[in-house]
């Protein structure tokens, strides 16, 4: 199918690794000139090298974290016009409510709320003028299953989709659509580190921990990148315009409810 984004500008954020990175290299194989961002400048390069070989598309690249205004505004630089917006980072790590201050939660908040919130506010009218828009934050299966130890993330995000929502109804009009793609036990660094962080608590192999994992996901494995930036690219392309407002889970059919 042809995704009818060709020539399309995108800004990915947190793209050099993990989802982000296969959101980018989903929308570059589509025609989709993209900017992307990691705070390693090393990574960020090698993946922007591995984009533009892969596909022959414009790639640009800005190094910095979303939650800094100065990072913000230099994706804008590099891209000022994007048709397409894909918020992301990196989320904060799992706790104890009992140890969460104030600092915390306000870092968690710039992080996953704030930060994507001002990525919209920037890159919005620009898309309503020009009537075509697709805004898609990557949030998590746990805004809509919280789990204690993960609080900081789900607060912050469930806030995002809150005025994610409230917004696509404001911009529908106008061919512009706000989506969230919720992630659970894709196969990422982040997977990783919370395969490792189970086995260091529960004293066990990573191994064990990783085949825990696998046996909470209903498909029985867990997700592969390439899956979640195909969902990611479906929700950016031009059949997707009376899609909004909507959290689509990627989760191996795992979520038990009905909505």
């Amino acid at each position: 199918m042809d995704m009818g984004i060709a020539g399309k500008r995108a800004i990915v954020c947190a793209s050099s690794r993990g989802l982000g990175r296969a959101c980018a290299e989903a929308l570059a194989r589509e025609g989709v000139a993209v900017t992307i961002n990691g705070r390693s400048a090393e990574t960020l390069a090698a993946t922007a090298e591995e984009i533009r070989n892969a596909t022959a598309v414009e790639v640009e690249t800005v190094v910095g974290d979303i939650a800094s205004e100065q990072t913000r505004a230099a994706l804008f630089e590099a891209c000022p016009e994007p048709d397409i917006v894909v918020n992301n980072n990196g989320g904060p790590p799992p706790g104890r409510y009992q140890d969460w201050d104030r600092d915390a939660w306000i870092s968690a908040l710039d992080a996953n709320m704030i930060a994507p919130a001002l990525m919209i506010r920037a890159a919005l009218d620009g898309m309503v003028e020009r009537r075509f828009g697709r805004i898609v934050n990557i949030t998590s299966a746990m805004v809509k299953t919280p789990l204690p130890p993960m609080g900081l993330s789900t607060g912050a995000r469930a806030g995002l989709t809150a005025f994610s929502k409230g917004l696509s109804r404001q911009v529908a009009a106008s061919n512009v659509t706000l989506n969230n793609l919720l992630p659970e036990r894709f196969d990422t660094g982040r997977q990783k580190f919370m395969a490792e962080l189970r086995a260091k608590i529960g004293g066990i192999s990573v191994d064990e921990a990783y085949d825990e994992m696998k046996k909470s996901i209903a498909a029985g494995r867990l997700g592969r990148p390439e899956e979640f930036g195909a969902a990611c690219v479906f929700l950016c392309s031009a059949h997707a315009g009376f899609i909004s407002g909507q959290n689509l889970q990627l989760d191996g059919g795992s979520y038990e409810g009905l909505i």
